[in-house]
Formats: structure tokens, sequence, C-alpha cells
């Protein structure tokens, strides 16, 4: 029997009227949020222009969200396309259902054209934007609480979770798995922010250590959970890829700190340099215009106008020489 436990909501979704509010988009849209304000503080610290975070973010966020459904469906898809399911539930992405894997992945896809377009380095704002980023996957793991998802083994620790019958659930007091990984999540963003003060990490080494150690809790807070899975030689597939990618993470710091040591001087460009090339451009633009519309700037065509290099001319100018002699 157990003395305490964590409640689970009985609903997933608030009424606002007309409106249902749906506690995992809610955690999901606060989690960006907090993600690109933290972003834009530590992008302005380190010289950077103010509300760039959040124009990069514009790409790389739908791109994440995209990736994060994709890797859910293809890792999940039998509960999507197998016999009895409804195939249209993978658009379905507020009832649950994103991957973290192909979230940073996409996402890193979207921010890469958006760095491109602002003339910015991608490593860099990577960097300001990981520890926001933890703390957007501290927050979103609350999802998981409003639709009883994810959780771990059956317990009857004090803090154990609730969960209440339902489909593909059975009622009992569980593990809380998203707890444990919301708080690791808020782990890793102190460690980042501390890193970062410490040794100037710079060159996409901060990211990198966001995701060697998101990776390193990953990896036990997934062994725990019971939720239906695909193994590979024992393990699930996101303990797997939790091992591959730390490793990833980690040779990168290491290389990337002897081959770029220190941290970029500049992060984006001095906005007074940028405006000024700007100017010149749309000058040299209308005066390219002006000077193709307007024709008294062509060149001299003018069939009234006399040319001194015209022999007739030199011709009728010998015999008055002779004239005046």
């Amino acid at each position: 029997m157990n003395l305490a436990s964590i409640p689970s909501p009985s609903t997933g979704v608030i009424e606002l009227g007309p409106i249902p509010l749906r506690g995992y988009a809610f955690c999901i849209i606060i989690g960006v949020f907090v993600a690109v304000w933290i972003g834009n503080k530590r992008w302005v610290a380190r010289g950077g222009k103010a509300g760039t975070v959040a124009d990069i973010a514009v790409w790389a966020v739908p791109f994440g969200l995209v990736g994060g459904r994709l890797y859910h469906v293809i890792t999940d898809y039998q509960l999507y396309f197998s016999d009895g399911q409804n195939w249209v539930d993978a658009f379905k992405i507020w009832e649950g259902g994103l991957g973290i894997w192909g979230a940073i992945a996409f996402g890193a896809v979207g921010a890469w054209i958006g760095c491109r377009r602002r003339g910015i380095p991608l490593p860099a704002w990577a960097d300001a934007l990981a520890p926001g980023i933890a703390v957007a996957q501290a927050i979103g793991r609350w999802g998981n609480w409003f639709n009883q998802e994810l959780y771990g083994k059956p317990t009857d620790l004090p803090w154990a979770l609730e969960i209440s019958e339902g489909p593909n659930r059975v009622a009992g007091t569980y593990h809380p798995t998203f707890l444990y990984e919301s708080l690791w999540c808020i782990g890793v963003a102190l460690l980042v922010i501390w890193a970062d003060r410490r040794f100037r990490l710079g060159h996409g080494r901060a990211f990198a250590l966001y995701v060697a150690a998101y990776c390193a809790g990953r990896g036990w807070i997934e062994y725990m959970r019971v939720d239906e899975a695909h193994h590979v030689l024992g393990l699930r597939l996101n303990v797997w890829t939790a091992i591959i990618v730390f490793v990833l993470a980690v040779a990168y710091i290491v290389i990337s700190a002897k081959l770029r040591p220190g941290r970029e001087e500049i992060v984006e460009p001095e906005k007074d340099a940028a405006e000024a090339a700007k100017d010149v451009e749309k000058k040299d633009d209308a005066e390219a215009a002006d000077a193709d519309g307007d024709p008294l700037k062509k060149d001299d065509s003018d069939p009234l106008k006399k040319d001194d290099s015209d022999p007739l001319k030199k011709q009728d100018a010998a015999p008055e020489a002779a004239d005046k002699s």
C-alpha cells in the first residue's frame, strides 16, 4: 500500500470555452518560449543582437516538430500502420509522440538555414541555445504526465506515479520516468551554463556537452520504461541511440577543442557595418536604375552632335585657313 504518490490528471485537455487546450501541446509551446528567452540572453551576452535567436528559431522549431514526429512514427510504426490502427493518427501530434533525436536533427537543419540567411555561425548559435533546449525538454516532459504515458516499472515508492486504467495501460503506481528526465534536464542545463562560464566553451562544444549529458541520463531512464519499443540485442532502440550519440558528442568535444580551441570572438556582424553595406548596395542599385532610365545620361549618340573627327569638317577647315592667309 502506498502512503504517498503522484496523482495523474483525469484528462489531458482543458476546455477554454470552444477552444480545447491540450496539456501536451501547452507544455511544448511553453518550452519553446523559455528556450528562446534563455538563448536570447546568452546570445546577447556573447555579443550578438537581440532577436536573432528568435528569428532563427522560426526556422528551427517547425523543422524540429516535423523531425520529432517522423522519428516517433518511424520507430513506432506499429501504432499507426498495423492491423486495426488508423494511419491518420500519425498526424495527431497533439496526442503525444515526439522523438527528441529527430527533433534535434531536423531542428539543426532548420537552424542552419536560418543562420546561413543571417550570416552567423551555426555552432555559436547552438552554444547559446543549448541550456534553453534542456530546460524546454524539462518542461515538455510534463506533457507526458498529462497524457499518462512514458512511465516506468511498477513501484511503491512515495513518489510513485498513479496511472488510471485506459487504452494500452493498466492501473497502478509506476516510476515517474517523465519526472526523472525533467529533473535530469534541469541538471544538464545548469551543467552547461557552469561549464560554459568556467571553460569558455565555443565552436559548438557547449551544445555537444548538452547532447552528451542528456544522453547519459536518457540511457538509464529509457531502461526503466515499460512502454512498447523495438529492441536490439536485448536493449531498447532509444538506449542504443543514446549510446551512439553520446560517443559522437564526446568525440566532437575532444576533436573540436584541438582543432579550434577557445571561443568565437565575433558571433554576429556589427549592426552599423551590416546596415551600411546594405545602404551602399541600395544606392548603387538606384544609381544604376537612374542611368538606364535617363536619356541624358546615355552615351553621345545624338545625330545632331558634331564630331571633331569628321573628315568633311577637316576638309572645309583647310580652304578657310588658306583664305585667311
